[in-house]
């Protein structure tokens, strides 16, 4: 049987959860899906779903014959599609996750720029506060701000990412400002459920400091502890790039000017090294370009 439409099969019973919707879509027989699958799982020497009366999962082998069935359709793809003259010519369609904060702040200047110069490609840009599982969810590239890198997944820093701490006037004024970090302990500090939620990492006079805080407030989404921030809830350890605007407004104040809160790192993280597609070479290549290239990153 043709490996190329098996890898299509395969692909599609994964994206659309059911052998019988890969069927419609596809528009072949129950009996040749079925077939097809029973070929890979041939050809793979294992098996690749777990099958229940609700859903189909993948198993772990299930997981690396994905991931090569869809190299090797990019592949097909791109040997059919790019110009004899042009063949590593960024080309298809890129699915890209990120946060919201850095989806306004970044992405939704930075994409529109890569199109301008890869007008074959098309990007689906993911916002949410989570990190994804690249493979489940076809999944190309997650941008994440982090400092605690897993192992296993495969990344390249982009760019760095600095906070700062601020609060509202009317905070201040009715709770006094802290003039040194140790002083946080004292306040109520509006924190982000997945990173510090209980000790903020400062440099201070060159030395390192911890220094452990609470609050009545945290949450997964930064723009959530802003507006909070803003209404004289707390004090918060925002990025620079979501609380500058607002701290030049005169809505929040910077505190602690002798400490520097731990910088972090903007990394683009992807699934495979090898056949690394012409695609998500150029939009890592670009981003890396694109961050440089702006004041404040």
């Amino acid at each position: 049987m043709d490996r190329i439409t098996a890898a299509t099969v395969f692909v599609s019973i994964v994206e659309r959860g059911s052998m019988i919707a890969a069927a419609d879509s596809l528009d072949m027989s129950r009996a040749m899906v079925t077939r097809y699958l029973a070929e890979m799982e041939q050809w793979a020497g294992a098996r690749l779903l777990h099958r229940s009366t609700r859903r189909l999962s993948l198993t772990d082998a299930g997981e690396v014959t994905l991931a090569r069935c869809r190299r090797m359709l990019e592949l097909a793809a791109a040997i059919d599609a790019a110009p004899p003259d042009e063949p590593d010519t960024p080309h298809g369609l890129l699915r890209i996750s990120c946060s919201q904060s850095l989806g306004q702040a970044a992405l939704a200047s930075a994409v529109p720029a890569y199109l301008r110069r890869y007008p074959r490609m098309k990007v689906d840009l993911l916002v949410n506060n989570r990190a994804v599982n690249l493979v489940e969810e076809r999944i190309d590239l997650a941008l994440r701000i982090t400092n605690a890198l897993d192992p296993n997944l495969i990344a390249r820093r982009l760019a760095s990412c600095d906070s700062v701490v601020c609060a509202s006037p009317a905070y201040l004024a009715e709770h006094g400002t802290p003039h040194r970090a140790e002083e946080l302990a004292d306040h109520n500090c509006l924190t982000y459920s997945y990173f510090g939620k209980s000790l903020w990492q400062f440099t201070r006079a060159g030395e390192a400091l911890s220094v452990p805080v609470d609050g009545n407030l945290s949450a997964n989404d930064e723009f959530v502890l802003l507006a909070a921030a803003l209404q004289g809830a707390g004090i918060a350890l925002q990025p620079t790039y979501s609380a500058a605007p607002l701290i030049a407004s005169g809505q929040l104040v910077a505190l602690l000017p002798e400490c520097a809160p731990q910088r972090m790192g903007i990394y683009g993280i992807y699934s495979s090294r090898q056949y690394l597609p012409p695609a998500l070479r150029a939009m890592l290549d670009f981003l890396l370009e694109w961050f440089g290239s702006q004041p404040g990153w």
